[in-house]
């Protein structure tokens, strides 16, 4: 798909004093690219996606290649050779064609954070609104899959971490006393177990309850049977209205209409939901929730257990399963980072702070107590 002609769209035009040089030139060119690159993303996620978000994304193509133009009429033409793109458009690229997930989405939204045009002499105050305007309108893409995931994920993640967390600080704590080593792997193993337990059952009375409570706030149709006996200009209904925060002529007017219907013998509703507000959806599932963070807090909490299951011993477990853990705590956090729309690396490390302190202090605790029990 190639770019669109710009030459009937209105731009402020460039002035700079300064004559273009060798290393304006290679600038652009890099500019030119990175903008080719960005508009096959968001073509290739549109390629996945249906109705509206796949017409906005495509919009967003289309800016691009706006841009893309713009530095083409610069340069006069596409230069024989240019330059590749950048690591993080090329991976952005890579994982459009092949996920098109919401973790394309937060990493697009960053990309769109970081464009270079408001300082840049030669891009237009277009070009730099454009890049201000698409990082809003990818993160609101973005917020969509963050809503659809909040509920799973938010219990599958946060277990996994626990179980990093909470499974380190109890073998490192059990460790530092000096016991043999079967004495660690059975504690590890036992921490596994009752941690995943207690979350699984946790989630599940917590995603339950809410959405009990969730329900006890909806509508029902207990007062349905006694709308056609209710005075049509003095009626009570409109009381009803005005708790789901209708004024009071709203709230009369559409308690005239339903009445009115139930009286004509048609059944019509006393209240509605709010158009597309699904409180169920947001919270997720119980079960799905329960399962998740049972499965994730196992498998984060088996990590630190590893290098004993395997045999090793002293120091040298020790120091495996905190390079283990430590991979983990800071794959756990840049995927939160990712998927908040913040820095992957300041989550990373973060969680890696959390934990190891957490592991530091169980650690002390043991040596101490095993010097004490000597």
């Amino acid at each position: 798909m190639s770019p669109p002609n710009v030459g009937a769209t209105r731009r402020r035009p460039v002035t700079t004093a300064a004559t273009p040089t060798a290393r304006d030139r290679r600038r652009w060119a890099r500019y030119l690219v990175d903008e080719r690159a960005e508009a096959r993303v968001y073509r290739d996620l549109a390629s996945r996606r249906t109705g509206e978000e796949r017409a906005i994304l495509l919009a967003l193509a289309e800016a691009e290649g706006r841009h893309e133009q713009h530095w083409l009429d610069l340069l006069g033409d596409a230069p024989q050779r240019l330059p590749r793109p950048g690591i993080g458009t090329t991976m952005l690229a890579w994982m459009a064609r092949r996920f098109g997930s919401i973790f394309v989405l937060a990493l697009a939204q960053n990309a769109e954070a970081r464009s270079p045009y408001a300082d840049e002499p030669y891009a237009t105050a277009q070009m730099a609104a454009d890049e201000q305007v698409h990082h809003e309108v990818v993160r609101g893409l973005a917020a969509r899959g963050r809503r659809r995931l909040s509920g799973t994920f938010r219990a599958a993640v946060f277990g996994a971490n626990d179980g990093l967390v909470s499974n380190l600080a109890l073998v490192m704590g059990v460790g530092a006393t000096g016991v043999a080593p079967s004495f660690v792997l059975f504690s590890g193993i036992a921490g596994l177990l009752a941690g995943a337990l207690s979350m699984g059952a946790g989630e599940f009375v917590s995603v339950r309850s809410q959405r009990e409570l969730l329900q006890a706030t909806e509508e029902s149709d207990y007062a349905d049977d006694a709308l056609p006996h209710l005075d049509l200009d003095a009626n009570e209904l409109a009381l009803v209205y005005r708790t789901r925060g209708m004024d009071a002529d709203e709230a009369f007017a559409k308690a005239r209409e339903v009445v009115s219907a139930a009286q004509n013998g048609h059944a019509t509703a006393p209240a509605g939901a709010a158009p597309g507000e699904s409180s169920h959806e947001v919270v997720g599932s119980a079960w799905g929730a329960a399962v998740s963070s049972f499965l994730f807090f196992a498998s984060g909490a088996v990590i630190p257990v590893l290098p004993w299951i395997f045999g090793l011993s002293g120091i040298v477990a020790v120091v495996v399963a905190l390079a283990l853990v430590g991979v983990a705590l800071l794959s756990t956090g840049a995927m939160v980072g990712l998927l908040s729309g913040a820095s992957p690396l300041k989550r990373g490390l973060r969680q890696l702070a959390i934990g190891f302190g957490a592991a530091a202090v169980t650690y002390v605790l043991g040596l101490l107590f095993g010097v004490s029990a000597a």
